[in-house]
Formats: structure tokens, sequence, C-alpha cells
């Protein structure tokens, strides 16, 4: 019987690109260098002998951006489909080493909802990945709260991946920078101004409210907000906001992963503030290195009961693995 003192590392943020979708967008070489996109499309040995050098046991899978959501509808929900079914049929032949996040079409939130329940139901999945905006719309907005809805009622949670800021933000904060620094854009800040900023409007949209178990996860420990939390609460609490309690609905709701931010002090503070069982190991392979992320795990101080949680004891409880 497998128990939480059972040592299986699952990272829950490492990516891979069907080569439909990659067709689709037409990715070239300088935005995906040759190296990356082998990485990325491989999935076989390369992948798993990457896995087996970290110690990685398992990787639940996602598709990289750029993704279906901000295809017209009757492209976006056929390729998703389609895109889930090959996730599914690749996770079948190593069922032990990988699970998956369901792809969603959500330029028509209602086929979202209902691919998001056919990919669980059907085919395994664990839940689904989201990248950004949505054709320039946040995943708060009403009109997608269908998915949110579903879900709920299927207990599978809603992983929000950053992607590329919204032109205007671009334009008014970055343009004189970008091109001596182009990774200010991605994760050198603006993604997590942007998903963080998309997390923030979650719990003051009232979704909470509405979906009392729904579960959303953010990466790269919480995109910095389990450092804010304090502030941000503080100053809503202050008179003519309506207090939505948000440090509260926060640590309540939202999952964070440790993908791609590798500190032990900023580790620290998300334990602090919202306890080891929200916490959990990711890499963001390929992007970054499986053994940066295994080496450094392994060395931060931690009870060892705390480490198993965050290494693959939340995850397996929280993806019914």
């Amino acid at each position: 019987m497998v128990t939480d003192d059972t040592p299986r590392v699952i990272a829950l943020e490492e990516h891979y690109w069907d080569a439909d979708v990659a067709r689709q967008f037409g990715v070239t070489d300088e935005q995906r260098p040759a190296e990356l996109r082998r990485r990325l499309e491989d999935l076989g040995a390369l992948r798993l002998k990457e896995m087996d050098e970290a110690g990685i046991d398992m990787q639940v899978l996602s598709h990289s951006s750029p993704a279906v959501q901000n295809l017209d509808p009757d492209k976006a929900i056929p390729m998703a489909r389609a895109m889930n079914d090959r996730l599914h049929e690749f996770i079948q032949g190593e069922p032990r080493r990988f699970a998956g996040f369901a792809a969603l079409p959500t330029s028509d939130p209602d086929a979202a909802a209902d691919e998001l329940e056919r990919a669980v139901v059907k085919l395994g999945l664990k839940g689904a990945m989201v990248h950004g905006l949505t054709r320039g719309r946040f995943f708060d907005e009403r009109q997608f709260w269908p998915i949110f809805e579903r879900a709920q009622t299927l207990d599978v949670p809603l992983y929000l991946h950053p992607s590329r800021p919204h032109p205007a933000v671009i334009e008014a904060y970055y343009k004189e920078y970008v091109a001596q620094n182009p990774a200010l854009l991605t994760a050198g800040w603006g993604y997590t101004v942007e998903t963080a900023t998309q997390g923030v409007r979650l719990v003051l949209s009232g979704v909470f409210d509405a979906y009392p178990r729904l579960k959303i996860i953010l990466g790269h420990l919480g995109e910095g907000l389990p450092f804010l939390l304090w502030r941000i609460d503080h100053a809503l609490s202050r008179p003519g906001n309506r207090d939505p309690r948000f440090r509260e609905q926060f640590c309540e709701h939202v999952y964070i992963t440790t993908s791609g931010n590798f500190s032990d002090p900023a580790l620290l503070c998300c334990i602090l503030e919202m306890g080891v069982d929200r916490i959990l190991f990711s890499v963001d392979w390929p992007f970054v290195p499986n053994m940066l992320g295994t080496t450094w795990i392994n060395g931060v101080s931690l009870a060892k009961a705390d480490k198993l949680k965050i290494l693959g004891g939340n995850a397996r409880r929280l993806l019914r693995i």
C-alpha cells in the first residue's frame, strides 16, 4: 500500500508540445530553440532519461503555450479533443510515469466545460491547464464560469499558467526594455505580473463564493502572491472596499507549485503563509532542468514529513494519483 511515507516524486508542471498544435501556430526556432523543441516534442526516451537522472518518478504533463484557447471555437474545440485524446493514449503506455492536465477550448466556455468533463471522466486526466488570457479576456469573467462550475462538480483543479501579457500592457510597461531583455516579458517579470493579477481577480470576482469547493493551482510559488497576502488583505479591509476575505479565500482555494522558483526563503514564506499542505513540487521542464529542481528541494532544510508532502504526497491527494 502506498502511504505518505513512500518517497514518490511527482512533478506537476511539466510541459510537452502536440505536433499538430505547434504546426497550427507556426512556431519558429527563434521563439523556441531547437534543443528546447526537441524536449518539448519528446514523449519517450529523452524525457524518461532526464526524469530518471533527477529522481523524478512521475510528470503531470501539460501542453505548453501557445495553446488552443485563443483559436476560434470551430478550430479550438476539435483540436483540444484530438490533443487530449493523444495525451491520454500516450499516458496509457506509461501510467506509472505520467499523468496529464487537459487543454481546453476556452474561446467557447460551454464547450470547454464539456471537454473538461470528457477529459476527466473518459480519459482520466487530472484537471486542466489554462494559459493566460483568452482573446484578451481574464479567466475570472462571468462568461468563463461554466468551466469553474464543472471543475467543482468533477472535483478537479484548474492550473492557471502564464502567457504573454496583453499587448497594451507590453506597450505601457515594457517596450523600452524588451529588445535587450526579452525575458522581461516572460519569466523575468511579465508572466508573474499577468498571472498574479489573475489570481487577485479570481478572489475579487466572487467565484469562490459561487463555487466553494473550487481548487486553483498557481505555479512559480504562487506568482509572488504569498509574499503579499497580508498587505493585500489589509488594504482591502479598509473602509470603502468590499472586504473579500482575500487572504482567507486565497489560502482556502489555491495550491501553489515550486515550478521554476527554487528559492529557500521564498519557499519558507509560502509554507508560513499557506501551510505545507498547499505546496506541490514542480520543475517547469524543459524550460528549467530537472536536476536544478530536485537538487534544490532535496537540500532544503525541512522536516522529512513536510518534504515528502511537497515532493508527492500533496499531489497524490489533490489529483488522486
